[in-house]
């Protein structure tokens, strides 16, 4: 499970004060899948690096299950980011001079559990085995996408957060990811999506909205 209780983060920008998160809460089982929309602006990617503990916030914490990834070093957030968490971005998901299979590889080895079988099954679950050799730059959009998830699914985690997964793919691509990401959820691993997409909206379990910072 990931929690996050009553969190705030504030930012400087010349003179101003911007307040992305303004005592937000959230909560996600195994097996759930839980949506953060709101526009632009609203504080959902904040939210989600918060939750990876990509980010820190000013106040409050966030858990998974009984440990708490924020207010560490970076270096304990990160072993236990490796450990728990998978992180899918919209793009930036790969390592452009690293072939697909070497991007799970390498996410293998920061989780410290090399598991080759799981690796070859994270590829044909996304539909890539005939593509594990291929560069990110010769991959078409869904590929990319699909790449992206198998990349956060290699270290087997309890936790996945996606950043606006589905943003630039077209229905049928879309589909297929939040197919994949339901799969997912049913290991059981407790799933976290921000997305503007009315699909996802309509996927998820439940659905929370941001606006201005705080859940409405």
């Amino acid at each position: 499970m990931i929690r996050a209780d009553e969190l705030y983060r504030f930012y400087r920008a010349g003179d101003e004060e911007v307040r992305a998160l303004r005592g937000v809460s959230l909560e996600a089982r195994p097996g759930e899948v839980v949506a953060v929309t709101g526009p632009s602006g609203s504080g959902k990617s904040t939210l989600l690096a918060c939750l990876a503990g990509l980010d820190e916030p000013d106040g409050g914490a966030v858990w998974i299950d009984r440990t708490r990834i924020s207010h560490r070093p970076e270096p304990q957030r990160a072993a236990l980011r490796a450990r728990c968490i998978g992180v899918l971005f919209q793009s930036g998901n790969l390592i452009e001079h690293l072939t697909v299979g070497q991007n799970l590889d390498l996410a293998q080895k920061l989780t410290g559990r090399r598991d080759s079988a799981w690796a070859d099954h994270v590829l044909r679950l996304t539909g890539l085995t005939a593509r594990a050799g291929a560069r990110p730059s010769t991959l078409s959009g869904g590929e990319a996408a699909r790449a992206g998830l198998a990349v956060a699914l290699a270290g087997r985690p309890a936790v996945l957060v996606a950043d606006e997964p589905t943003g630039e793919l077209d229905r049928a691509t879309e589909a297929e990811i939040l197919s994949l990401l339901r799969q997912q959820a049913r290991r059981p691993s407790a799933v976290v999506i921000a997305s503007h997409s009315p699909a996802v909206r309509r996927f998820a379990d439940r659905v929370l909205t941001l606006h201005d910072g705080r859940i409405t």
